[in-house]
């Protein structure tokens, strides 16, 4: 392993716990505000930035961002996304300590089978983690609409077999994902720079998302689905759009069972707030 992949998983690995410690701030601030409208964007912002907490907790999840945009100039985008995909086990393990309460038989197993699939991811990079190439600009612009096409579909019309703060984590994390991609490929440089376009776009819907998300469920369902689709789809993306190769033989056998192992895992976590939810707002 080379010491700039070394130096990619040390700015990863940072990355993702800022941003879950960021999580987990903007969780308590936000719940404890009245009710955020994104019918209502210019009241909400306001009621977001007059809160200290919640200023904090961005400007940590702002340094985890740039970390993570460091680790991606210098590794693969499916590397760097396994490695932060890991911050799930941190959001479980410091949201039951700072709630000073212990998770449920679900959510640990929610977490056990979504921590051992990015393991497998991890496993499964041994047998493939090059650059890979630049991938086609169409093949780009198609998955990034795509997603947001399905934040869209989730968010408008899931809120009811859901239940509000899943759906708005489901939706949250597809637009971090565009985001996430986008920066990847801005990293690239030339025309691809306008990718920030949809990188900007992305990061702000998803963190508007969130933070309505966060005053109808607790951190770790809203925060842990996002953090596991955020991750989970640019993998995919990496090797479907990206032409970052898939390992053969049984590290690609090993890819796929970590991909169920995530699913499996965010089904588990994806526990709807209790009563009040069905009556949230937009």
């Amino acid at each position: 392993m080379s010491l700039q992949t070394v130096v990619a998983l040390v700015l990863a690995l940072a990355s993702t716990t800022l941003t879950n410690i960021a999580y987990l701030r903007e969780h308590d601030a936000a719940a404890a505000l009245p009710v955020l409208s994104m019918r209502r964007p210019l009241h909400s912002l306001r009621l977001l930035l007059d809160d200290r907490s919640w200023l904090f907790g961005f400007a940590l999840e702002t340094g985890g961002f740039l970390l993570y945009a460091a680790a991606l100039a210098l590794a693969s985008l499916a590397l760097v996304q396994t490695i932060g995909a890991g911050g799930i086990g941190v959001l479980a393990y410091l949201s039951a300590r700072l709630g000073h309460r212990r998770l449920g038989r679900r959510e640990v197993a929610g977490v056990i089978l979504s921590v051992l699939g990015l393991l497998a991811l991890a496993v499964s990079l041994a047998g493939g983690s090059g650059e890979g190439g630049n991938g086609r600009t169409t093949a780009i612009v198609l998955w990034i609409g795509a997603s947001g096409a399905a934040a869209l579909l989730v968010f408008v019309a899931g809120r009811r077999l859901l239940g509000f703060a899943v759906a708005a984590a489901v939706a949250g994390g597809l637009c971090f994902s565009i985001g996430d991609i986008s920066t990847k490929v801005a990293t690239q440089g030339g025309l691809r720079v306008l990718f920030v376009v949809p990188l900007v776009v992305g990061y702000t819907t998803g963190t508007t998302l969130l933070q309505v998300g966060y005053q109808a469920g607790g951190a770790l369902t809203v925060a842990g689905l996002a953090t596991l689709l955020t991750n989970a789809l640019p993998i995919a993306a990496g090797t479907v759009v990206l032409d970052e190769p898939v390992p053969p033989g049984a590290y690609g056998g090993v890819r796929v069972l970590a991909f169920a192992a995530v699913t499996a895992g965010a089904f588990l976590l994806a526990r709807p707030a209790a009563s009040g939810d069905s009556a949230r707002r937009l």
